[in-house]
């Protein structure tokens, strides 16, 4: 004997009307309307696989190329005093095992001035031999070189967006406006020093390319008037422990010291995209719906076709339960089924997205995004198991929630009634 023949008999008439929702059309799986149903819950749960892996993989690359040039971690005096003992605060933090390197910095703000052209500037001040122990700003230089940046000679390498809107070049002059003034006869005025450019990087994040430039430490130290860096930075080996590891060295540091982390420096923009990620979820978590609400029609009109052989149950001795059980069964098997499908589609596609986005760009010959407008010209995706675990379970739920009321209905159903015309 079959497994399937060992089932309640109220599996046995689920599978059935599911297998053969016309009597015209029995050897078919499904009846083309519950072929319709499948198709619906499956198309909506893999668009929503896809999209949010994509979702996930922009937020990725974005968050990469942040990191590119900030610090997963940042430690700074609470009192806004710098650093004189950064050297031991380098030691304290590299005894945590999760901390990879450390190096200091200056940061401040400021205007860029070239022939009247101003742009607003964040200025960081660095140690170019140590900079590639927190940063990969070495890695994106397009011109010139970050070692370039001799203290006292008052160098500078500005983001290459910047420098194209200031119209200057490797070798080019450029002055520094700060907002802190000195008082002078004529009043307090904005303090300036002119810098010769030695190069350019791109960073792949338009905020960093055009509103960031790089001095050294020591120049930074001149133009800010402190007597020592303005804190460190630290690299740790997974930044999605950034938090977690904050909290260590907040313990373990000694002195009163600032600990912020990757997350806490952005938090505006991680709490955007976690917004639009929770609302893309719901807005396509529609479609499924609009799938459910045609599983409702399907089984309302199965339970009109099967009036008569739900009156033979019910005659028989099938109670009402038995009767709500077999079309559960026969709506939750339609829903698991569009899960299914829809999982495997999804998971395929946002796998593969690297080759079917190429792909359907040659077919078609155009470019989803252009690399001049949005710095990524490949779309990325990112699968995360527990998103593909969510969007099933949501499926799966609203398949069964729509199998209630044409259940209930069809336990309602009168023998006498339903047979009066057979």
């Amino acid at each position: 004997m079959s497994i399937i023949q060992k089932l309640p008999y109220e599996w046995l008439v689920g599978l059935r009307y599911t297998r053969a929702g016309k009597r015209s059309n029995r050897n078919s799986f499904i009846s083309f309307i519950s072929l319709i149903s499948v198709s619906g819950i499956a198309l909506g749960v893999a668009a929503l696989i896809v999209v949010l892996s994509v979702m996930n993989g922009f937020q990725k690359e974005v968050t990469d190329r942040m990191l590119s040039v900030l610090a997963h971690i940042e430690v700074f005096d609470a009192g806004g005093a710098g650093m004189a003992n950064w050297r031991q605060a380098e030691q304290e933090a590299l005894r945590n095992p999760a901390v990879r390197g450390a190096a200091p910095y200056v940061e401040t703000q400021g205007l860029l001035v070239v022939d009247g052209t101003m742009k607003p500037a964040a200025i960081r001040g660095i140690l170019p031999e140590e900079e590639h122990k927190v940063s990969d700003v070495a890695k994106q230089i397009r011109q010139g070189s970050l070692q370039n940046l001799r203290p006292g000679e008052f160098d500078i390498v500005l983001g290459y967006v910047l420098a194209r809107s200031l119209g200057v070049g490797v070798g080019d002059k450029v002055t520094m406006m700060l907002a802190q003034g000195q008082p002078t006869p004529a009043g307090i005025v904005p303090r300036t020093r002119v810098f010769t450019v030695v190069g350019t990087f791109e960073a792949g994040h338009y905020d960093f390319d055009s509103s960031m430039a790089f001095i050294h430490l020591q120049d930074a130290e001149r133009m800010e008037r402190l007597a020592a860096p303005g804190g460190l930075r630290l690299r740790i080996a997974d930044m999605q422990q950034a938090p977690q590891v904050a909290k260590e060295l907040k313990k373990q540091m000694s002195g009163d010291l600032v600990v912020r982390d990757w997350s806490k420096m952005n938090a505006n923009w991680f709490a955007a995209v976690q917004t639009e990620k929770r609302m893309m979820f719901l807005i396509l978590t529609l479609i499924i719906a609009v799938a459910a609400f045609n599983l409702v029609s399907t089984l309302v009109m199965t339970v009109t076709d099967k009036q008569p052989d739900i009156a033979i149950l019910r005659t028989i001795g099938a109670s009402p339960a038995s009767i709500r059980k077999i079309f559960m069964i026969q709506g939750a098997l339609v829903g698991i089924i569009g899960t299914v499908v829809g999982v495997l589609l999804g998971v395929t596609v946002a796998l593969n997205i690297d080759v079917i986005v190429p792909f359907i760009e040659r077919l078609l010959g155009i470019q989803f995004l252009s690399r001049d407008i949005y710095l990524i010209s490949d779309i990325p995706s990112d699968m995360r198991w527990p998103d593909v675990f969510k969007i099933g379970g949501v499926s799966v739920l609203l398949a069964f929630l729509a199998t209630i009321y044409p259940s209930w209905s069809a336990s309602r159903v009168k023998p006498a009634e339903a047979l009066r015309y057979e």
